[in-house]
């Protein structure tokens, strides 16, 4: 083949390959584990009453999912990425260094982190306090810092059970564990603050009073079914679809419950969002009409879908103002974030 021929040939089908690209159908998800049962149900839905294929979901974290979301513009790099929190402004400043400059964010509503066990086992209210000594890699112990020296519950407090230390939770890449150490341990470490010089503390140990569950909180909970002496953090929505097999402990004398989760009482609640990647919009018009669906009232109104799965609805102003965030496609901007 001559070197004219085969330029020709190599440059149609680089054409045909971006044709292709330009009418891809199918939208790619990745992020929240949290969010997931949610984005599915949606993708489910959506797969089953549009002309569309169902969207592709992998449950990667918040982290993760942002992480590749913020890789760049194009083939290889996701439509949407799911988050059970917002995006950092670290994150978006990498966002931006790759490209990737038209994002939308939408607010879905709220869920809290529940720290539940099995229901073999009597309930154990705790406070943000006692969870904090049970987890942080260095405690005060009589006016110093120290390695965590506590094995059973019972040496933090003596009205804890002489059960032993195991907490199962999620990995650093999850959303999960950034609301958790923002809400429990650094909120908690206000109380030793002048132990920790003033400033907030989150380390969490690693001698084996915390175990990393994984990505997916269905493990966990499962994992929770086996060690009936351990407790688990992860999302309330799979407390509630597991509350055959799994109890939640109150947190500061709060049951989690969704009232208390959306009126802010539940100490240890937060936002959900999946955010958009506006550069894919003429790619892969599909994104914009799932969007749609998602932040539909069918999904996450008040008598929505999804609550029935565990999503905390917010109040109808909040969700008609995130409706309209999406709808227009408004650009975030770091200014949002800061």
């Amino acid at each position: 083949m001559n070197r004219i021929l085969k330029t020709t040939v190599i440059a149609a089908a680089v054409m045909g390959v971006v044709g292709v690209a330009q009418a891809r159908e199918q939208v790619r998800i990745v992020g929240s584990s949290t969010v997931y049962p949610f984005s599915s149900y949606v993708a489910e839905e959506f797969g089953a009453t549009t002309n569309y294929p169902t969207p592709v979901i992998e449950s990667t974290g918040s982290g993760g999912g942002l992480r590749l979301f913020c890789n760049g513009v194009g083939e290889g790099t996701p439509d949407v990425t799911n988050a059970s929190r917002r995006i950092k402004v670290s994150e978006f400043e990498r966002c931006v260094e790759n490209g990737v400059t038209d994002i939308t964010e939408a607010f879905i509503g709220y869920d809290g982190i529940a720290f539940a066990q099995s229901n073999t086992n009597e309930p154990m209210p705790v406070t943000r306090e006692q969870i904090f000594l049970a987890v942080a890699a260095m405690v005060p112990v009589d006016g110093e810092l120290v390695d965590n020296p506590y094995t059973n519950w019972s040496q933090i407090d003596a009205s804890l059970p002489d059960r032993e230390i195991v907490i199962v939770g999620p990995p650093t890449t999850s959303g999960t564990r950034d609301a958790f150490e923002e809400l429990v341990l650094e909120a908690a470490s206000e109380a030793f603050s002048e132990a920790y010089g003033g400033e907030e503390y989150s380390d969490v140990r690693t001698d084996g009073g915390w175990v990393d569950g994984g990505e997916n909180d269905n493990l966990i909970v499962q994992r929770l079914t086996q060690d009936t002496t351990a407790f688990g953090i992860f999302g309330y929505s799979f407390l509630e679809e597991n509350s055959n097999v799994m109890i939640g402990s109150t947190i500061d004398g709060v049951e989690p419950g969704p009232e208390a989760i959306a009126s802010g009482e539940y100490p240890v609640a937060r936002s959900m969002f999946f955010y958009l990647k506006n550069q894919h919009g003429d790619e892969v018009p599909a994104m914009y009409d799932y969007a749609e669906m998602f932040m539909s009232e069918q999904m996450i109104g008040d008598l929505g879908y999804l609550k029935g799965i565990g999503l905390i609805p917010a109040a109808e102003q909040a969700r008609a103002e995130a409706r309209e965030v999406v709808a227009n496609r408004v650009t975030l901007e770091k200014s949002d974030l800061e």
